[in-house]
C-alpha cells in the first residue's frame, strides 16, 4: 500500500510541476515579446495554470453529428493514462519506482501505443472527406 501511495504522490507532484513549467514558459515568452505575461490570477500569476485548467474544463464540448461519443471521450483519457504510466519507468536515479531490466523497452512500447489513440479519435469522428 505505501508503494502505491508513493507512486500517486510522485505523479501528482509531476503534474503540478508541469503546470508551473507552463507558467514559466509563458512568462519567458512574454518577456521576449516585451509584455507582462500572465499576471491576473494571484501574486504574479502563480495560480494562472490552475485557472486555465478550470477554464478548459468549463468549455462547451462540441461533437460531430455522426461521431462515436464514447471513443472520442476515452481516447484522450487513454493518452493521459499512458503518459502517466511512463513516468515511473524513467531511470532518473539509482532509486527507481519500478525496477526492471526492461524499463527502456517498456517505455518505448507504451509511447508507441499513444499513436493508436490519435487514430481512434480520427476514425470515430466519421469525417466526410474520406468518403468523397
Amino acid at each position: 500500500m505505501p508503494e502505491i501511495f508513493n507512486i500517486l504522490i510522485s505523479l501528482i507532484s509531476i503534474l503540478i510541476s508541469m503546470a508551473f513549467f507552463t507558467i514559466l514558459e509563458r512568462k519567458i515568452l512574454s518577456y521576449i515579446q516585451l509584455r507582462k505575461g500572465p499576471n491576473k490570477v494571484s501574486l504574479m500569476g502563480i495560480l494562472q495554470p490552475f485557472s486555465d485548467a478550470l477554464k478548459l474544463f468549463n468549455k462547451t464540448f462540441t461533437l460531430p453529428t455522426m461521431s462515436n461519443f464514447t471513443l472520442i471521450l476515452l481516447a484522450p483519457l487513454l493518452t493521459f493514462f499512458l503518459s502517466l504510466i511512463m513516468w515511473p519507468l524513467l531511470p532518473l536515479s539509482s532509486f527507481n519506482i519500478i525496477d526492471s531490466s526492461f524499463n527502456l523497452l517498456i517505455l518505448f512500447i507504451i509511447s508507441s501505443l499513444s499513436v493508436y489513440t490519435v487514430l481512434t479519435v480520427g476514425w470515430s469522428a466519421n469525417p466526410k472527406q474520406p468518403m468523397v
